[in-house]
């Protein structure tokens, strides 16, 4: 049965659903809890490594001789493959089963970690960080895709993506305290060693808890593939090569309008494929569209915090690395606090955009308050109620965004659907990225090349060098600050887009008007 969004029921009542056949469905898993932390456990290895490496990456830049012009690569290797495979990889999962890909990305992501711990040279870390994203391409989708396969009914399908939201949103501040605290302690190279520990983990508790599902029986779509990656390739490999490069640069210019002429040539593919690798229903709802168009926003203004946040905290207030990552605890507690408390609790009896709307203007009241800062602003006062304000918003918006835009799928489509919300937050990562950054450094520029006349009428009573120093100081968080109002409008975008788009009506409506349904099909 399909609601009035286009989304369809699935089997979401309190009580045992029955097929349409009048017979009762298959009662729920009794180690689906059990199969919830390992899934988390997955997730969190993937979302840590989006920023455990960025505090170890100056101490290995020292240790394997890097190059300033190099080191970008540790990181870009990573995203290029992991955003870049995600739809390969979430059909890959839905063709051979999700369980089976589970395994292989996580014992993938592991080889691929232990192999850049024990990189001798920057050639053997980079490598090893485009192993580890090609692993984690595979590997993300499946975790979201059993997350929605495991959970049905309404109020558990709640508590589940609210735990999952947490560790998606807040994984990445847990990530910069885990960095800090293994690169300050031990060495670089733990930043990497650490994810065997919980592959291992993860891999016996997938063995033990998690159900294999029947592959779909399709046949993968070669040319899709190569079209949606390389455009996908394309389009992150422009954006991140837009700030050192600059916006007019040809390199970049050329990426950006090649992955979009290729993305156009997917998508015209698609609609006539046999078997499509993004079949045209996933992206043809409007409300699971508006919940991609909102992931996509959300994530460019939350990796803009991340981004400026940490340089203010070490170059401005002259945090260490350790201390950065504490910095960022009290932001992950209220993101913990959004997405299990109220999202999860809530979202059964309430239409997804009545959170949604309300933690996207929360954060966008947060990224405006931050626009305030100065070089000695307190932490206390100044920097702690905004995150904990904006914290709170994201937890009330990623659960929910997740679960809907995941919901009512066949079971054959999990995967790549999963693939899909992933492929935007990729994307919107690296837009927010690159965009924000250029914007960020071109209003540093601007002031201090404005007030260095300033500086030298003013060398009589302060030396020179410091003057300047406080300009630069200036200039850099007065850079931030701009970048932040646009972040804060690109926020309220996604505001207005989820309250427009996303339409689908609380989920227990949903059930009561479909009191009996056919179980989701393979």
């Amino acid at each position: 049965m399909t609601s009035a969004s286009g989304i369809s029921s699935g089997p979401m009542s309190a009580a045992a659903p029955r097929t349409a056949g009048g017979t009762a469905a298959a009662p729920p898993d009794p180690r689906r809890w059990w199969a919830l932390a390992v899934i988390g456990l997955a997730q969190l290895m993937v979302v840590l490594d989006a920023t455990i490496v960025n505090i170890a990456l100056p101490s290995a830049q020292r240790d394997l001789g890097m190059s300033d012009g190099n080191r970008q690569w540790v990181i870009t290797a990573y995203s290029l493959a992991f955003g870049g495979l995600l739809l390969l990889g979430g059909r890959i999962a839905d063709l051979i089963g999700r369980r089976r890909a589970f395994v292989i990305g996580l014992t993938g992501f592991a080889a691929a970690s232990a192999l850049g711990g024990a990189a001798s040279g920057p050639g053997m870390l980079f490598a090893a960080r485009a192993l580890q994203g090609v692993f984690a391409a595979l590997l993300a989708p499946c975790a979201l895709s059993l997350l929605a396969t495991t959970f049905d009914t309404p109020r558990e399908r709640g508590k589940a993506f609210g735990v999952f939201a947490a560790i998606a949103s807040g994984g990445g501040a847990l990530g910069l305290i885990a960095g800090g605290l293994l690169t300050e302690y031990l060495n670089w190279r733990w930043s990497l060693y650490v994810n065997v520990a919980i592959a291992v983990i993860a891999i016996l508790g997938a063995f033990a808890v998690l159900r294999d599902t029947r592959p779909a029986g399709a046949g993968l779509d070669v040319p899709g593939a190569v079209l949606g990656c390389g455009g996908l390739v394309s389009i992150v490999y422009g954006f991140s090569e837009a700030a050192p490069r600059g916006w007019s640069d040809g390199l970049v210019i050329g990426l950006l309008v090649g992955g979009a002429a290729l993305l156009a040539a997917f998508a015209w593919w698609q609609t006539r494929a046999g078997d499509p690798m993004l079949p045209a229903h996933i992206i043809g709802d409007r409300t699971r569209a508006g919940c991609l168009i909102t992931m996509a926003l959300a994530t460019i203004g939350l990796f803009a915090l991340f981004l400026f946040m940490t340089y203010y905290f070490q170059l401005i207030l002259g945090y260490s690395p350790v201390r950065t990552g504490l910095a960022f605890l009290p932001m992950t507690l209220a993101i913990i606090t959004g997405a299990t408390q109220v999202s999860a609790r809530f979202l059964d009896r309430l239409a997804p955009r009545s959170l949604i709307v309300p933690g996207l203007l929360l954060a966008t009241v947060a990224l405006v308050l931050l626009t305030r800062l100065s070089v000695d602003s307190s932490y206390a006062t100044h920097v702690l109620p905004a995150m904990l304000i904006l914290g709170f918003g994201m937890g009330l918006v990623f659960m929910p965004v997740m679960s809907t835009a995941t919901q009512g799928v066949a079971r054959r489509d999990s995967g790549v659907t999963s693939a899909t919300v992933n492929t935007a937050q990729q994307v919107g990562g690296a837009i927010g990225t690159a965009l924000l950054n250029t914007i960020a450094s071109t209003a540093a520029t601007a002031y201090v090349a404005s007030h260095l006349s300033g500086a030298a009428e003013s060398a009589h009573r302060v030396p020179a060098s410091a003057a300047h120093r406080l300009i630069e100081a200036q200039g850099l968080v007065h850079g931030f600050g701009i970048a932040l109002w646009w972040a804060a409008g690109i926020m309220l975008a996604g505001a207005a887009v989820a309250a427009v788009m996303v339409t689908a009506p609380a989920p227990h409506r949903e059930a009561r008007r479909a009191p009996v349904t056919a179980p989701v099909t393979d």
